[in-house]
């Protein structure tokens, strides 16, 4: 078990105790975000700007790195200032394990860790009030710190080739950062950018990936491509 966090940031500087495992899996991540094929060009931009944090955990889904995790967005969320919202920047939670597993499996460890994750953050912050709470709601986003996320899993055997890395991993993009990119009207050029570099590396673009705000965006969060009446197995905590 990995019991260490670290955070990676500005591209040069490293905070917290480190380990070779945790630079090994960072250094990769980093290539594999940084390769031209990579087709989402918001997480190249933060990682290529240095506009990020990174941390190892232990294994998805399990109670050893959720109070480490959920501190650490907690700190993420309170560096943020209001200017950073017109950059991309976001926040990589790497994990050790476990690996190789089906599309169906990441997906209930993906909601058990977000599950988890909320368990924690209610004790202390609010939902945030400009997105709802309810997974079935378009206006859905996960929220931690009293921030509203947009979650991105990735894992060796995601059907989506840009959705793959060898470790199972969760990056949190803040919420802020793409109302910010519909206000200066360039949310939609970038969207058809993804879309086409989407189809130059696959012949076709994520199914679930719809139009901003058309349809719940948790369906989206796991990347595999959920059936009719999926439900999402996600609950907030009302009583905190």
């Amino acid at each position: 078990m990995i019991d260490e966090t670290l955070s990676y940031h500005e591209a040069t500087r490293w905070t917290g105790p480190l380990s070779g495992t945790a630079r090994m899996v960072h250094d990769a991540f980093r290539a594999r975000v940084l390769d031209q094929a990579f087709s989402c060009l918001g997480a190249h931009s933060a990682v290529g700007s240095g506009r990020y944090r990174f941390g190892l955990y232990g294994r998805l889904g399990e109670a050893a790195g959720t109070h480490r995790l959920a501190r650490d967005l907690a700190i993420f969320v309170a560096s943020r200032r209001p200017a950073d919202a017109v950059h991309f920047s976001t926040f990589v939670a790497a994990f050790t394990g476990p690996l190789a597993v089906s599309e169906e499996r990441f997906e209930t460890l993906l909601w058990a860790q977000l599950q988890a994750l909320h368990d924690v953050d209610s004790r202390d912050h609010d939902w945030d009030a400009s997105v709802s709470a309810d997974p079935d709601d378009r206006r859905f986003a996960f929220s931690m710190g009293g921030r509203a996320f947009f979650v991105v899993g990735l894992h060796e055997r995601a059907s989506r080739l840009t959705r793959r890395f060898a470790w199972p991993t969760l990056v949190f993009n803040p919420h802020d950062q793409f109302r910010e990119l519909r206000a200066a009207g360039r949310f939609e050029r970038i969207q058809e950018m993804i879309r086409q570099r989407e189809r130059a590396l696959q012949g076709s673009i994520n199914p679930m990936l719809g139009d901003f705000g058309a349809s719940p965006e948790a369906r989206q969060y796991a990347g595999r491509a959920v059936e009719t009446g999926w439900r999402c197995p996600f609950d907030r905590r009302e009583d905190g």
